[in-house]
């Protein structure tokens, strides 16, 4: 055996005990007679002691070279509290240099001097950082639990194919050309969605797969290329069932991961989210919830809000001793680009029960208090107002609302705030191809009661449909299904889809309904979210082994990457002939 412990396990028990180790040197001290190397595997460090006997080799060790040594344990003289094997040490009497190291192009401690892209390119070395090291135990930790609670609750984990159709709905596919018929291409899949709905008719009516997804679309830090999703289905199950039934895996996994209890798990229909905080993705670990002021603010003679379909105020809480600095700090913030507001209205509400506003010129104190009564402000408060249509108010200013939270200390990544958000509009209409698209997908099913809407008036049509969200962060989202070709060819009419181009792209799924498909719906969380979210992180790369930059490349092995003129041959792809015309 190489070693008989690992670097991490090593306690004052185990004082004079013959051992042997490997790893990577951390680091070295040389004291004269004497050097010291901390030893380091992903189990932890020890603290090595060479005597004078073993010192040139020791003194001739660099950083990460990989080492081989036998000693005896012995009690540390001065004990280091911050690590588990701080109270003991290694008298090394054998030292046997496994292989040496180049200097690393950065230092390989938790703190590292190297920039995001470096460490991209060497992710190999970044891997051996103890950050990374932890991110990736949460992920295995996690993936651990998820199969043990869906286990227990008779899930069966099935594999579905990932080469399979392209379709014109979602995202756009990654392809891949097949060399056996010429001319013709497979798609990476999006989601498993239709295999898991034909497993549903097969009979399998609890499946889960812990499966690898594809979209080829902007990235940001929490999106990538390739992803993980925990993809879930359950037949003979209506919506409150699910609802319970994924509820319960999170609670189950915050408990056995976190040591955490979740105290409760609201639900808001997409209507209330939408009118209270100008998102489908809440954080509702605080308040600042929109109030709507047309009546007390419009007809005053200010042009901006009597002409705006919807003045929105929000209250931050004690903050009306923002300073003016302060103040055009927020207005330059809501004048970004990706904000886009024109400007920003306050109102103070002093101490003494006056109020002083960016808009004193047209409204008295009267006007102003009664703003301050609308919207539920006490003195030492401060609104901040802005208006416009009222679509693009809302999310502007959810933007500002998240932003005054980030800022006041009013989103603590260790408190958690599940929220399940249900009752989606069923489609969206796209000026670009002046249609309707499903806002989830095709295969979700309308509300009964709204059913009668989809030809008179498609947009008010709700979806069976649901997301998991936690500290607005949407981690899940899912739906009960069409399991009837009817309503499915229906659906597939109100999404533009001729009858020739339906049974093109999913004649297989309308032939399956047609032999006693059950009633079904499902979910997919996002697995990459939900361990940053574990992780108390914003961006999901550090909980991937090897992820993507935000050009979708892989500057550790350098892809994507042009192939050779034979391979291209072999696909009967001619991109030169591409070119020309």
């Amino acid at each position: 055996m190489y070693r008989s412990h690992t670097n991490g396990e090593l306690r004052i028990e185990n004082v004079n005990n013959e051992v042997t180790l490997c790893g990577w040197v951390q680091k070295s001290r040389d004291l004269g007679a004497m050097t010291f190397v901390d030893l380091r595997d992903r189990y932890g460090i020890t603290q090595l002691i060479f005597g004078e006997e073993h010192s040139e080799g020791a003194k001739a060790l660099g950083r990460e070279d990989v080492i081989q040594i036998k000693g005896t344990v012995i009690e540390r003289e001065s004990k280091n509290k911050n690590i588990p094997t701080g109270e003991i040490e290694i008298t090394v009497i054998e030292l046997t240099v496994l292989n040496k190291s180049k200097t690393p192009p950065f230092t390989i401690e938790d703190e590292t001097d190297g920039g995001e892209e470096l460490r991209m390119q060497y992710r190999y070395l970044d891997l051996r950082r103890k950050p990374l090291q932890e991110a990736l135990k949460l992920r295995h930790k996690l993936s651990i639990e998820i199969r043990k609670y869906l286990d227990s609750i008779n899930f069966f984990e099935i594999e579905t194919p990932y080469l399979i159709k392209s379709t014109p709905e979602g995202a756009r596919d990654f392809v891949v050309p097949s060399r056996m018929n010429p001319n013709e291409f497979y798609a990476l899949p999006q989601s498993p969605q239709t295999f898991k709905q034909l497993l549903m008719v097969s009979g399998y009516d609890r499946y889960y797969q812990i499966v690898r997804c594809f979209r080829d679309e902007d990235l940001r830090a929490d999106r990538q290329p390739e992803f993980t999703q925990i993809d879930c289905e359950m037949a003979f199950v209506d919506q409150e069932d699910i609802l319970n039934t994924f509820e319960g895996m999170v609670d189950y996994l915050f408990k056995k991961v976190k040591g955490v209890e979740l105290t409760a798990f609201p639900r808001m229909d997409y209507a209330t989210a939408m009118e209270q905080y100008g998102s489908d993705k809440p954080d509702i670990r605080f308040g600042m919830t929109f109030n709507y002021i047309n009546e007390v603010a419009q007809n005053k003679g200010f042009q901006i809000f009597d002409d705006a379909e919807s003045v929105i105020a929000i209250v931050a809480e004690d903050c009306s001793t923002y300073t003016r600095k302060e103040l055009d700090k927020l207005v330059d913030f809501v004048k970004r680009p990706q904000v886009g507001a024109k400007g920003l209205i306050y109102v103070k509400c002093n101490e003494d029960g006056t109020f002083k506003s960016s808009v004193d010129k047209f409204y008295n104190q009267n006007d102003l208090k009664d703003w301050a009564d609308k919207c539920g402000a006490k003195a030492g408060d401060l609104i901040l107002v802005l208006s416009g249509d009222k679509a693009t108010t809302q999310n502007q200013m959810n933007t500002l609302r998240l932003h005054l939270g980030d800022e006041l200390g009013l989103r603590n990544p260790n408190e958690y705030a599940p929220l399940w958000v249900y009752d989606f509009p069923l489609l969206e209409w796209d000026e670009d191809s002046q249609r309707y698209h499903a806002m989830h997908h095709p295969f979700t099913s309308p509300k009964k009661e709204d059913m009668h809407l989809l030809d008179s008036e498609p947009g008010k049509v709700r979806a069976n449909a649901y997301d998991m969200v936690l500290n607005g962060t949407e981690i899940g989202g899912g739906s009960i299904r069409i399991h009837d070709k009817e309503t499915q060819a229906l659906m597939f009419k109100h999404l533009g889809f001729s009858e020739e181009e339906a049974k093109a792209q999913f004649g297989f799924l309308m032939n399956a309904f047609e032999y006693g498909a059950p009633p079904h719906g499902g979910i997919a969380l996002g697995f990459d979210r939900l361990c940053a979210l574990f992780g108390g992180q914003e961006t999901i790369r550090d909980f991937i082994a090897f992820p993507k930059n935000n050009s979708g490349r892989d500057v550790m092995i350098d892809s994507p990457s042009p192939i050779s003129a034979d391979q291209l041959h072999e696909l009967n792809i001619d991109l030169k002939a591409k070119t020309e015309a």
